[in-house]
Protein backbone atom coordinates (compact mmCIF):
# COMPACT_ATOMS: atom_id res chain seq x y z
CA UNK A 1 0.00 0.00 0.00
CA UNK A 2 2.79 2.42 0.88
CA UNK A 3 6.07 3.05 -0.90
CA UNK A 4 9.33 2.53 0.96
CA UNK A 5 9.75 6.31 1.22
CA UNK A 6 6.26 6.76 2.63
CA UNK A 7 6.86 3.99 5.14
CA UNK A 8 10.08 5.66 6.27
CA UNK A 9 8.45 9.07 6.62
CA UNK A 10 5.40 7.69 8.46
CA UNK A 11 7.65 5.81 10.87
CA UNK A 12 9.75 8.93 11.50
CA UNK A 13 6.67 11.07 12.15
CA UNK A 14 5.24 8.59 14.64
CA UNK A 15 8.56 8.16 16.46
CA UNK A 16 8.99 11.93 16.79
CA UNK A 17 5.36 12.53 17.78
CA UNK A 18 5.51 9.86 20.50
CA UNK A 19 8.50 11.69 22.00
CA UNK A 20 7.31 15.29 21.63
CA UNK A 21 3.48 15.17 21.66
CA UNK A 22 3.70 18.07 19.16
CA UNK A 23 2.58 18.02 15.48
CA UNK A 24 5.49 17.13 13.21
CA UNK A 25 6.53 19.27 10.22
CA UNK A 26 8.48 18.34 7.10
CA UNK A 27 11.51 20.39 8.07
CA UNK A 28 12.04 18.58 11.36
CA UNK A 29 11.80 15.21 9.58
CA UNK A 30 14.32 16.31 6.93
CA UNK A 31 16.87 17.02 9.66
CA UNK A 32 16.84 13.42 10.82
CA UNK A 33 19.95 11.58 9.71
CA UNK A 34 18.02 8.42 8.78
CA UNK A 35 15.62 10.05 6.30
CA UNK A 36 17.69 11.87 3.66
CA UNK A 37 14.88 13.63 1.73
CA UNK A 38 14.29 17.34 1.16
CA UNK A 39 11.53 19.19 3.06
CA UNK A 40 9.61 19.63 -0.22
CA UNK A 41 9.68 15.89 -0.96
CA UNK A 42 8.67 15.05 2.59
CA UNK A 43 5.88 17.63 2.47
CA UNK A 44 4.43 16.03 -0.67
CA UNK A 45 4.58 12.56 0.85
CA UNK A 46 2.97 13.83 4.06
CA UNK A 47 0.14 15.28 2.00
CA UNK A 48 -0.38 11.92 0.29
CA UNK A 49 -0.27 10.09 3.63
CA UNK A 50 -2.92 12.47 4.93
CA UNK A 51 -5.11 11.84 1.88
CA UNK A 52 -4.82 8.10 2.52
CA UNK A 53 -5.87 8.55 6.16
CA UNK A 54 -2.55 7.75 7.85
CA UNK A 55 -1.94 11.31 9.08
CA UNK A 56 -4.12 14.14 10.37
CA UNK A 57 -3.51 17.89 10.45
CA UNK A 58 -4.69 19.73 13.56
CA UNK A 59 -6.41 23.00 12.69
CA UNK A 60 -3.96 25.07 14.74
CA UNK A 61 -0.75 23.66 13.27
CA UNK A 62 1.05 23.20 9.96
CA UNK A 63 2.43 19.89 11.20
CA UNK A 64 0.79 16.46 11.13
CA UNK A 65 0.00 13.85 13.73
CA UNK A 66 -0.66 10.12 13.23
CA UNK A 67 -4.25 8.92 12.86
CA UNK A 68 -5.52 5.68 14.39
CA UNK A 69 -5.06 4.12 10.96
CA UNK A 70 -1.47 5.36 10.90
CA UNK A 71 -0.72 3.83 14.28
CA UNK A 72 -2.26 0.53 13.20
CA UNK A 73 -0.07 0.39 10.08
CA UNK A 74 2.94 1.30 12.21
CA UNK A 75 2.27 -1.48 14.72
CA UNK A 76 1.55 -4.08 12.05
CA UNK A 77 4.31 -3.26 9.55
CA UNK A 78 6.92 -0.79 10.84
CA UNK A 79 7.47 -1.47 14.51
CA UNK A 80 11.05 -2.22 15.53
CA UNK A 81 11.25 -4.57 18.50
CA UNK A 82 14.32 -3.55 20.44
CA UNK A 83 15.59 -4.77 23.80
CA UNK A 84 14.72 -3.66 27.30
CA UNK A 85 16.85 -1.03 28.99
CA UNK A 86 19.10 -2.23 31.85
CA UNK A 87 17.02 -0.40 34.49
CA UNK A 88 13.86 -2.10 33.16
CA UNK A 89 15.44 -5.55 33.35
CA UNK A 90 16.72 -4.80 36.87
CA UNK A 91 13.27 -3.65 38.04
CA UNK A 92 11.68 -6.88 36.81
CA UNK A 93 14.45 -9.02 38.29
CA UNK A 94 13.78 -7.45 41.69
CA UNK A 95 10.09 -8.34 41.51
CA UNK A 96 10.65 -11.99 40.62
CA UNK A 97 13.62 -12.41 42.96
CA UNK A 98 11.59 -11.54 46.05
CA UNK A 99 10.47 -14.35 48.31
CA UNK A 100 6.80 -13.55 48.10
CA UNK A 101 4.49 -15.88 49.96
CA UNK A 102 1.22 -15.06 48.22
CA UNK A 103 0.54 -15.28 44.49
CA UNK A 104 -1.58 -12.11 44.75
CA UNK A 105 1.48 -10.21 46.00
CA UNK A 106 3.48 -11.26 42.94
CA UNK A 107 0.76 -9.98 40.64
CA UNK A 108 0.33 -6.75 42.57
CA UNK A 109 4.09 -6.06 42.44
CA UNK A 110 4.15 -6.72 38.68
CA UNK A 111 1.27 -4.30 38.14
CA UNK A 112 2.99 -1.56 40.14
CA UNK A 113 6.35 -1.92 38.39
CA UNK A 114 4.75 -1.84 34.93
CA UNK A 115 2.86 1.38 35.65
CA UNK A 116 6.01 3.00 37.08
CA UNK A 117 8.17 2.01 34.11
CA UNK A 118 5.67 3.09 31.44
CA UNK A 119 3.85 6.00 33.11
CA UNK A 120 0.65 4.42 31.82
CA UNK A 121 -2.09 2.48 33.62
CA UNK A 122 -1.46 -1.22 34.15
CA UNK A 123 -3.87 -3.98 35.04
CA UNK A 124 -3.18 -7.61 35.84
CA UNK A 125 -5.95 -10.18 35.97
CA UNK A 126 -4.94 -12.99 38.26
CA UNK A 127 -5.40 -16.65 37.38
CA UNK A 128 -8.48 -17.12 39.54
CA UNK A 129 -10.42 -14.40 37.76
CA UNK A 130 -10.92 -16.79 34.83
CA UNK A 131 -11.15 -20.20 36.44
CA UNK A 132 -12.88 -19.66 39.78
CA UNK A 133 -16.36 -21.15 40.04
CA UNK A 134 -19.05 -21.08 42.69
CA UNK A 135 -18.96 -24.05 45.04
CA UNK A 136 -21.44 -22.98 47.67
CA UNK A 137 -23.53 -19.99 48.73
CA UNK A 138 -24.70 -19.59 52.28
CA UNK A 139 -26.63 -16.93 54.16
CA UNK A 140 -26.48 -16.94 57.98
CA UNK A 141 -28.75 -14.72 60.09
CA UNK A 142 -26.99 -12.71 62.80
CA UNK A 143 -29.83 -10.66 64.24
CA UNK A 144 -33.42 -9.91 63.30
CA UNK A 145 -32.18 -7.33 60.78
CA UNK A 146 -28.73 -8.51 59.66
CA UNK A 147 -27.21 -11.58 58.04
CA UNK A 148 -23.90 -12.75 56.60
CA UNK A 149 -23.76 -13.72 52.93
CA UNK A 150 -20.94 -16.19 52.23
CA UNK A 151 -19.57 -17.35 48.87
CA UNK A 152 -17.20 -20.32 48.77
CA UNK A 153 -15.32 -20.99 45.52
CA UNK A 154 -13.80 -24.14 44.05
CA UNK A 155 -10.36 -22.83 45.04
CA UNK A 156 -11.34 -22.71 48.70
CA UNK A 157 -11.55 -18.93 48.75
CA UNK A 158 -14.25 -17.60 51.08
CA UNK A 159 -15.83 -14.19 50.63
CA UNK A 160 -18.34 -12.86 53.16
CA UNK A 161 -20.19 -9.65 53.79
CA UNK A 162 -22.57 -8.54 56.54
CA UNK A 163 -25.72 -7.10 55.03
CA UNK A 164 -29.14 -5.86 56.11
CA UNK A 165 -32.04 -8.29 55.66
CA UNK A 166 -34.42 -6.71 53.14
CA UNK A 167 -37.61 -5.54 54.82
CA UNK A 168 -40.57 -7.87 54.54
CA UNK A 169 -38.55 -10.97 53.59
CA UNK A 170 -38.62 -13.98 55.90
CA UNK A 171 -35.78 -16.41 56.55
CA UNK A 172 -37.88 -19.11 54.86
CA UNK A 173 -37.89 -17.07 51.65
CA UNK A 174 -34.17 -16.44 51.99
CA UNK A 175 -33.56 -20.18 52.29
CA UNK A 176 -35.59 -20.80 49.10
CA UNK A 177 -33.41 -18.30 47.22
CA UNK A 178 -30.17 -19.80 48.54
CA UNK A 179 -31.25 -23.35 47.65
CA UNK A 180 -32.21 -22.32 44.13
CA UNK A 181 -28.95 -20.44 43.56
CA UNK A 182 -26.89 -23.36 44.84
CA UNK A 183 -28.74 -25.67 42.46
CA UNK A 184 -28.60 -23.47 39.37
CA UNK A 185 -25.27 -21.66 39.81
CA UNK A 186 -22.97 -24.31 41.24
CA UNK A 187 -19.77 -24.63 39.13
CA UNK A 188 -20.64 -21.50 37.17
CA UNK A 189 -17.52 -19.31 36.64
CA UNK A 190 -17.74 -16.19 38.77
CA UNK A 191 -17.21 -14.08 35.65
CA UNK A 192 -20.56 -15.38 34.34
CA UNK A 193 -22.27 -15.33 37.73
CA UNK A 194 -23.79 -11.87 37.49
CA UNK A 195 -25.21 -12.25 33.99
CA UNK A 196 -26.77 -15.63 34.83
CA UNK A 197 -28.09 -14.28 38.10
CA UNK A 198 -30.00 -11.47 36.41
CA UNK A 199 -30.76 -12.96 32.99
CA UNK A 200 -31.63 -16.57 33.85
CA UNK A 201 -32.42 -16.89 37.55
CA UNK A 202 -34.40 -13.74 38.36
CA UNK A 203 -37.55 -14.78 36.51
CA UNK A 204 -37.62 -18.12 38.33
CA UNK A 205 -37.02 -16.45 41.71
CA UNK A 206 -40.00 -14.16 41.17
CA UNK A 207 -42.27 -17.21 41.38
CA UNK A 208 -41.20 -18.01 44.93
CA UNK A 209 -40.09 -14.77 46.62
CA UNK A 210 -41.87 -11.42 46.46
CA UNK A 211 -38.77 -9.33 47.27
CA UNK A 212 -36.31 -11.37 45.28
CA UNK A 213 -34.68 -8.29 43.67
CA UNK A 214 -33.29 -7.14 47.02
CA UNK A 215 -31.84 -10.59 47.73
CA UNK A 216 -30.28 -10.78 44.27
CA UNK A 217 -28.64 -7.41 44.92
CA UNK A 218 -27.23 -8.73 48.20
CA UNK A 219 -25.69 -11.77 46.52
CA UNK A 220 -24.33 -9.65 43.66
CA UNK A 221 -22.67 -7.21 46.09
CA UNK A 222 -20.70 -10.05 47.67
CA UNK A 223 -19.61 -11.25 44.25
CA UNK A 224 -18.51 -7.73 43.31
CA UNK A 225 -16.07 -7.69 46.22
CA UNK A 226 -14.73 -11.07 45.14
CA UNK A 227 -14.08 -9.85 41.59
CA UNK A 228 -12.38 -6.69 42.78
CA UNK A 229 -9.90 -8.64 44.91
CA UNK A 230 -8.63 -10.43 41.79
CA UNK A 231 -8.04 -7.36 39.62
CA UNK A 232 -4.86 -5.37 40.20
CA UNK A 233 -4.81 -1.81 38.85
CA UNK A 234 -1.82 0.53 39.13
CA UNK A 235 -1.15 4.01 37.84
CA UNK A 236 -4.81 4.90 37.41
CA UNK A 237 -4.02 8.64 37.55
CA UNK A 238 -1.17 8.43 35.03
CA UNK A 239 -3.59 9.62 32.35
CA UNK A 240 -3.54 13.01 34.08
CA UNK A 241 0.10 13.59 33.10
CA UNK A 242 -0.45 12.90 29.39
CA UNK A 243 -0.78 16.15 27.38
CA UNK A 244 -3.62 14.82 25.21
CA UNK A 245 -5.80 14.36 28.30
CA UNK A 246 -6.01 17.94 29.53
CA UNK A 247 -9.79 17.75 29.07
CA UNK A 248 -11.06 17.00 32.59
CA UNK A 249 -14.29 15.39 31.35
CA UNK A 250 -12.36 13.04 29.08
CA UNK A 251 -10.12 11.92 31.93
CA UNK A 252 -13.04 11.60 34.34
CA UNK A 253 -14.80 9.13 32.03
CA UNK A 254 -11.65 6.98 31.99
CA UNK A 255 -11.21 7.15 35.77
CA UNK A 256 -14.89 6.25 36.23
CA UNK A 257 -14.30 3.23 33.99
CA UNK A 258 -11.57 1.98 36.32
CA UNK A 259 -14.21 1.67 39.06
CA UNK A 260 -16.38 -0.67 36.95
CA UNK A 261 -14.61 -3.93 37.74
CA UNK A 262 -16.69 -6.30 35.55
CA UNK A 263 -16.27 -3.92 32.59
CA UNK A 264 -12.53 -3.71 33.18
CA UNK A 265 -12.26 -7.51 33.29
CA UNK A 266 -14.12 -7.78 29.99
CA UNK A 267 -12.07 -4.96 28.45
CA UNK A 268 -8.69 -6.42 29.42
CA UNK A 269 -9.55 -10.00 28.52
CA UNK A 270 -7.88 -10.61 25.14
CA UNK A 271 -9.63 -12.42 22.30
CA UNK A 272 -6.48 -14.38 21.41
CA UNK A 273 -3.28 -15.65 22.98
CA UNK A 274 -0.06 -13.67 23.05
CA UNK A 275 0.19 -9.92 22.48
CA UNK A 276 -2.89 -8.02 21.33
CA UNK A 277 -2.94 -4.31 20.43
CA UNK A 278 -6.18 -2.33 20.19
CA UNK A 279 -5.85 1.25 18.96
CA UNK A 280 -8.38 4.04 19.48
CA UNK A 281 -11.81 3.17 18.18
CA UNK A 282 -10.85 -0.52 17.92
CA UNK A 283 -11.70 -0.51 21.63
CA UNK A 284 -15.39 -1.23 22.17
CA UNK A 285 -15.81 1.22 25.05
CA UNK A 286 -16.26 4.89 24.08
CA UNK A 287 -14.41 6.20 27.15
CA UNK A 288 -11.12 4.85 25.78
CA UNK A 289 -11.62 5.59 22.07
CA UNK A 290 -8.61 7.93 22.29
CA UNK A 291 -6.47 5.32 24.01
CA UNK A 292 -4.51 2.25 23.05
CA UNK A 293 -4.71 -1.00 24.98
CA UNK A 294 -1.98 -3.63 24.80
CA UNK A 295 -2.54 -6.98 26.50
CA UNK A 296 -0.47 -10.11 26.94
CA UNK A 297 -1.90 -13.43 28.12
CA UNK A 298 0.11 -15.78 30.31
CA UNK A 299 -0.45 -19.50 30.70
CA UNK A 300 1.02 -22.80 31.85
CA UNK A 301 1.08 -25.27 28.99
CA UNK A 302 -2.37 -25.14 27.41
CA UNK A 303 -4.00 -23.65 30.51
CA UNK A 304 -4.60 -19.87 30.30
CA UNK A 305 -3.98 -18.21 33.65
CA UNK A 306 -4.47 -14.50 33.24
CA UNK A 307 -3.75 -11.27 31.41
CA UNK A 308 -1.44 -8.29 31.78
CA UNK A 309 -2.50 -5.05 30.14
CA UNK A 310 -1.29 -1.50 29.59
CA UNK A 311 -3.69 1.36 28.83
CA UNK A 312 -2.31 4.66 27.57
CA UNK A 313 -2.79 7.32 24.90
CA UNK A 314 -2.63 6.33 21.24
CA UNK A 315 0.66 8.25 21.31
CA UNK A 316 2.18 5.25 23.06
CA UNK A 317 5.65 3.74 23.00
CA UNK A 318 4.32 0.58 21.36
CA UNK A 319 7.62 -1.26 20.90
CA UNK A 320 8.75 -0.65 24.47
CA UNK A 321 5.42 -1.63 26.01
CA UNK A 322 5.22 -4.82 23.93
CA UNK A 323 8.77 -5.76 24.97
CA UNK A 324 7.91 -5.21 28.64
CA UNK A 325 4.73 -7.28 28.43
CA UNK A 326 6.52 -10.10 26.62
CA UNK A 327 9.23 -10.13 29.26
CA UNK A 328 6.82 -10.04 32.19
CA UNK A 329 4.40 -12.64 30.84
CA UNK A 330 7.22 -15.15 30.30
CA UNK A 331 8.56 -14.63 33.81
CA UNK A 332 5.08 -14.88 35.30
CA UNK A 333 4.62 -18.22 33.56
CA UNK A 334 7.83 -19.49 35.16
CA UNK A 335 6.92 -18.24 38.64
CA UNK A 336 3.34 -19.48 38.50
CA UNK A 337 4.53 -22.78 37.01
CA UNK A 338 6.54 -23.34 40.18
CA UNK A 339 3.58 -22.13 42.26
CA UNK A 340 1.16 -24.62 40.70
CA UNK A 341 3.80 -27.36 40.56
CA UNK A 342 3.81 -27.68 36.77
Amino acid sequence: MLSERQRMILSAIIDDYVRSAEPIGSRSISKRGDVGFSPATIRNEMSDLEDMGFLEQPHTSAGRIPSHKGYRYYVDHLLQHGTLQPHEVDAMKMVFAQRIQEMEDVIQHVSGVLSNLTNYTSIVLGPEVFSTTLKHLQIVPLTDTTMVAIIVTNTGHVENKTVTIPEGISMLEIEKVVNLLNTRLKNVPLLQFKSKLYNEISAELSKYVSGYQELVSVVESVLHNDEKDRVFLSGTTNMLIQPEFKDVDKVKSILDLFEEVPTMIKLFTPSSEGIEVKIGTENSIEAINNCSLITASYSIGDTPLGTIGILGPTRMEYGRVINLLNHVSKHLEVVLGRWYGK
